[in-house]
């Protein structure tokens, strides 16, 4: 039945990635270089041009990075499908093997920073319109954000300005990926996040540990203490009042985990509960940094002052305010020996639990098994894309869908990103027939 859409995604394949080779050719780094994400943007607005997209501009407001929309209105009676995915990247960081900015490819999979997060969902969402030949059945727009790897801080600023001009029925966030290389998935859950800073205090100044050292804890101490109260021996959170959600499972083995994460032999699975459950549905904390002296330098002397920042990642169904208090309570009451401590409040971002019922979710899991041959699986993720919230605060009304072209050997933020060819071919397929399936509903 799809079979014209599919073959002419296949036609235009080869020039999808040679636009996606170009993207990744850019260092969008939001959080470092703003000349190169604005050129970034640029290049976006021509390839929306390309791409048969009206009304192609630059969205701006002021102290953010540009963001990138296009429309083609919609056929009399038919929905409109808001495409989303971002043109910044993380920094490409150590341990690369090749030029993080120059594409290469190897055992099926295209390498560089930002091919599968997201500027392939950008390649993705243009390949399914131009499958149509530029006329889909439905209206289209598309929002190309510039500060997604730096928290989407403007993203609510964006909402408020163009409101009006980004208004859909549909909304598909092209920034998650598949359960596994050729299963096709829908992101159906996320986690929320809340971080501080917590800075502990034994002295007014640093003394000599010879004279001192036993008559009054060092700083480094107390906050070692107190960091391994967040956890109780087991490595179950211990943060009183935090959520938990239901136990989650699929397949996913201890094997894999392992290979995915790169951890070490012996190193134990700490936790109750099923290995998705500890990241979709299950609170976790993890210790982000810490100021204190270096080892190389040190000196015999009592450290007055140590400080780190905790992260917590919240379980769907709990409430970012409520879990920040627990969090900061616990740090302030667990503190020993009379040490001073000093709660500062961090970032933090909603939880999310996507309604999957409607026509929308029908098309595209009808369209995933046209194009992979099998049936979508619904999974969640251990991550946080708290934008998500602010789509639906701001459009209430608009199904909203996750996809992603990534996988977990897709490295995202890490060192030889990388994505899956034939999945993006798939993943562009499956856009495109989720167009015509939308309209027909």
């Amino acid at each position: 039945m799809f079979d014209e859409l599919k073959n002419r995604v296949n036609d235009l394949f080869p020039t999808v990635l040679d636009e996606l080779e170009d993207l990744v050719r850019i260092p969008s780094v939001s959080a470092t270089d703003p000349a190169a994400v604005r050129r970034s943007a640029e290049h976006v607005v021509g390839l929306l041009e390309a791409s048969f997209f009206e009304n192609v501009r630059l969205l701006e407001i002021d102290g953010a990075h540009p963001a990138v929309f296009g429309e083609i209105p919609a056929p009399d009676g038919a929905p409109t499908v808001l495409l989303y995915a971002h043109h910044d990247v993380q920094p490409a960081g150590f341990g690369w093997t090749e030029d993080p900015w120059e594409p290469r490819h190897e055992g099926g999979r295209m390498f560089g920073r930002g091919s599968s997060d997201d500027k392939g969902g950008i390649v993705t969402h243009t390949a399914a319109v131009r499958a149509h030949n530029g006329k889909p059945p439905v209206g289209v727009k598309v929002f190309i954000e510039g500060e997604e790897e730096i928290g989407s801080a403007n993203l609510v600023a964006f909402l408020e300005a163009y409101g009006d001009l980004l208004a859909s029925d549909v909304i598909v966030i092209a920034d998650a990926g598949n359960w596994r290389v050729g299963v096709p998935s829908l992101t159906v859950s996320l986690r929320g996040l809340v971080d501080c800073v917590v800075e502990v205090r034994t002295l007014e100044n640093a003394v000599h540990s010879g004279m001192f050292g036993g008559v009054f804890p060092d700083a480094l101490t107390v906050l070692s203490r107190l960091l391994a109260t967040l956890h109780d021996d087991a490595g179950n959170v211990a943060v009183e009042g935090v959520h938990i959600g239901p136990e989650a499972g699929l397949d996913l083995t201890e094997e894999e985990v392992r290979v995915q994460a790169g951890a070490l032999p012996g190193v134990q699975i700490i936790g109750d509960g099923s290995l998705e459950a500890k990241t979709w549905s299950r609170p976790s904390v993890s210790i982000l940094g810490i100021d204190a002296p270096p080892v190389e330098g040190a000196v015999n002397a009592i450290i007055p002052s140590a400080r780190a920042k905790v992260s917590m990642r919240l379980a769907p169904g709990d409430d970012p305010a409520r879990a920040m208090a627990a969090l900061v309570k616990h740090l302030e009451s667990n503190v020993e020996w009379g040490a001073h401590v000093e709660v500062t409040k961090g970032s933090s971002g909603e939880a999310f639990e996507l309604d999957t019922s409607g026509s929308a979710y029908d098309a595209f899991r009808a369209a995933f098994a046209e194009a992979w041959g099998s049936a979508p699986i619904e999974m969640g993720v251990g991550g946080s894309i708290p934008f998500v919230a602010a789509f639906s605060e701001a459009y209430p009304e608009a199904a909203i869908l996750l996809t992603g072209v990534g996988d977990p050997g897709s490295a995202i933020h890490g060192p030889n990103e990388s994505v899956d060819v034939e999945d993006l071919r798939k993943a562009c397929q499956a856009e495109a027939i989720a167009l015509t399936l939308l309209a027909q509903q």
